[in-house]
């Protein structure tokens, strides 16, 4: 007779694999009769059913047979030599954040600020005013009711006037990256920044592009290596630059649209947390400058969650009609329904009241982590320009970038360098830490700091 120890939240799964597993190992040999439902179940103090259902599992895989008022055998299956792969182990919580207490590389919004019961009712609004509608193909081009309202949220937010016709809504920034690719063509050089979000070339090579690395200072790119190469597309952030915290000055700006323009090339500006300006007004964008060679890019993982998927980008017309021709027969991959809810969202006002929350959330968060800087027991200076959700710190004392992750990581802080984002070697930027707070609570900034202080 068969005996297992079941799994009481799985029983039927838990008995289907400890039979599999003797069939494969050969412990239940070909062609041995397996006891009937009712005989297993009463033995193993289980419903007829969960027997019943697992040697239909069985079955239906062929690894036992049926023969009728005979009952179940063993398939001839050739026993394993191996061991069947178990089940991975849950996750713990230490596995996940890498045994760091405290991460200032990468974070997203607490889960506290998430606004979820607006989320919720306005699920159930979307549900009940749309019904089957949610059910139908999605244009290529992403919902016209969420187009409508991210551009009336462009104009108000950014003061640029948008066509919704010129907005294509995506999931996330790496797919509107390989839409990006194909518009203009794989034979096309990438000029990105270096340091940078390395997220950025990969994904543009991944998709068939060439890159090349191109420095960035206090001014953001250095426009004298792009003019000098041959890229066709330049790839900056000029609100925020990622991992330097540059903001490019408006003569820097309009020296990249005059390459664009001359060089018939386009530029992707990437806007990803230009709604984070915690000390003054956003600034302006260079998609109002320049919008026939401007490709504008931003998503909702700061604002909103980075699970949220979703994103969107503005394409000059002529882009536009060659993302028509291309895509006309593609559905578009973000959910109708969270098109919805997220139009509703941003039509209502609740999304611009939640990144005025986000953003005095952010603004305590900040004071915190420059106050912590402050007090820490060796010499620093901060790089900060009051815009989005990280800054930098130079240790000029420090031996080397290395001892400074190493001081940190035996502290339970992970921490990354401005080297440590450089997509090629370049000299001059060793010895800067680069603090991202944006998963920061109250009272984290001083606790890393009491951690050096000891």
């Amino acid at each position: 007779m068969l005996t297992y120890q079941l799994d009481p939240k799985n029983k039927y799964y838990s008995l289907y694999s400890n039979i599999r597993e003797d069939i494969l190992h050969g412990r239940l040999g070909s062609g041995q009769k397996l006891p009937s439902k009712r005989e297993l179940a009463l033995n193993l103090s289980v419903s007829t059913i969960t027997v019943q259902t697992a040697y239909e599992q069985l079955l239906a895989e062929g690894y036992i047979t049926s023969r009728e008022r005979s009952g179940y055998f063993v398939a001839a299956v050739h026993p394993s030599p191996g061991k069947c792969p178990s089940p991975p182990a849950a996750e713990e919580e230490g596995e996940r954040t890498g045994g760091f207490c405290f991460s200032l590389v990468s974070g997203a919004p607490p889960a506290a600020l998430f606004p979820f019961s607006v989320w919720a009712r306005l699920m159930r609004s979307v549900l009940s005013d749309e019904g089957e509608h949610l059910l139908e193909r999605v244009p290529c081009r992403g919902d016209l009711a969420l187009r409508r309202e991210i551009a009336s949220c462009l104009y108000r937010m950014r003061g640029v006037a948008v066509s919704p016709s010129n907005i294509v809504v995506g999931a996330g920034a790496e797919q509107l990256y390989d839409v990006i690719v194909r518009l203009v063509g794989r034979d096309r050089l990438f000029a990105v920044e270096n340091p940078g979000y390395g997220k950025i070339s990969s994904t543009y090579a991944l998709n068939g592009a060439n890159c090349i690395p191109v420095d960035v200072s206090e001014s953001g790119v250095d426009m004298a290596e792009v003019e000098h190469s041959s890229a066709h597309i330049l790839h900056l952030s000029p609100s925020h630059q990622f991992p330097t915290g540059a903001v490019m000055p408006a003569c820097a700006r309009m020296r990249a649209i005059d390459w664009a323009r001359s060089s018939g090339g386009y530029i992707v500006e990437d806007d990803y947390d230009s709604e984070f300006r915690l000390s003054g007004k956003p600034l302006q964008s260079m998609l109002g400058l320049c919008p026939d060679r401007v490709i504008y890019i931003n998503t909702f993982s700061k604002t909103l969650a980075p699970s949220m998927r979703m994103g969107y980008m503005v394409l000059p017309s002529p882009l536009m009609e060659r993302f028509s021709q291309l895509f006309s027969m593609s559905a578009n991959t973000v959910p109708l329904f969270e098109q919805k809810t997220l139009a509703a969202m941003i039509g209502g006002g609740h999304f611009e009241r939640n990144i005025n929350r986000l953003k005095n959330y952010y603004c305590g968060i900040r004071q915190e982590v420059l106050a912590a800087v402050k007090s820490l027991p060796f010499k620093s200076m901060v790089g900060d320009t009051g815009s989005g959700l990280h800054l930098t710190v130079t240790f000029p004392d420090a031996p080397s970038d290395e001892f400074i992750k190493k001081e940190a990581a035996v502290r339970g802080v992970e921490l990354r360098c401005l080297r440590d984002y450089l997509i090629s070697p370049a000299p001059g930027y060793e010895k800067v830490a680069v603090i991202d707070f944006g998963g920061l609570k109250r009272g984290d900034a001083a606790k890393i700091a009491s951690l050096f202080t000891r």
